[in-house]
């Protein structure tokens, strides 16, 4: 599921001797005529892997409620998990990013996260307390997101934080369906979705507080963007 993450500051003063000795990296280039061209491919690698992500949900479905298959169910989601990088990933490594791919990515990732929450809470794999704080959180993130967009705001870059919350969550779900039952091995699995989902949703929060900051400072910056391009248009 979509979708939430782990990331440690450790070892800082290793990190700060290499990055005061080590040479600096050379500049990005910028994209070239090629690339910039490439925006308005729909065909792409990184997409039909989205697209294949997306054809998964379905089955997902049928799985858990068609066949009550709950283990192969719990593995599928927790694939389509895992599996959230690997589209993007693609897209920048061979440069085939697109505009298609921008949209389409994270609407992906929205329609897999709301289907898994959902359908686990609505299987009773996961306490409803927890499944109503999930989409909360991210029915908060998604309109603020829509409503900076309209009001033509710059983009925000993704912080840490909310990328450990949602890599904890996307392990804690397949982990509540899998531990759901009454089967002794289940016990230790059910403590581990435990820990990890509180763990992701406290994250998830923290990080949703977290970009109130940066929005304004986006919304400022996009605002500022767009008048200085009407004083600089032609009369």
């Amino acid at each position: 599921m979509a979708g939430v993450e782990d990331v440690d500051d450790l070892d800082s003063v290793h990190e700060t001797h290499r990055a005061t000795t080590a040479p600096s990296a050379p500049p990005v280039p910028p994209p070239t005529q090629e690339e910039q061209e490439g925006l308005d491919r729909i065909l792409t690698v990184p997409n039909l892997i989205t697209l294949l992500r997306l054809a998964c949900i379905p089955v997902f479905l049928w799985l858990l409620f068609g066949r009550h298959e709950q283990t192969a169910a719990a593995i599928l989601l927790a694939v389509l998990g895992a599996t959230d990088w690997v589209d993007g990933f693609v897209a920048r490594r061979y440069h085939q990013v697109s505009t298609f791919g921008k949209v389409l990515d994270p609407t992906a990732d929205r329609l897999l996260v709301g289907t898994a929450v959902i359908s686990v809470m609505v299987y009773g794999a996961v306490p409803l307390w927890f499944g109503i704080a999930t989409i909360a959180r991210e029915v908060l993130v998604s309109v603020m997101v829509v409503l900076l967009a309209s009001l033509g705001a710059a983009r925000i870059d993704v912080l840490w934080v909310g990328k450990a919350g949602t890599f904890g969550l996307m392990f804690a779900y397949p982990t509540f369906l899998l531990a759901y039952g009454g089967a002794g091995w289940q016990a230790p699995i059910t403590v581990i979705a435990y820990v990890t989902g509180v763990t992701g949703l406290v994250l998830a929060w923290i990080a949703a507080w977290s970009y109130i900051a940066p929005a304004r400072k986006a919304l400022r910056e996009g605002r500022a963007a767009r008048a200085g391009h009407v004083k600089g248009s032609p009369a």
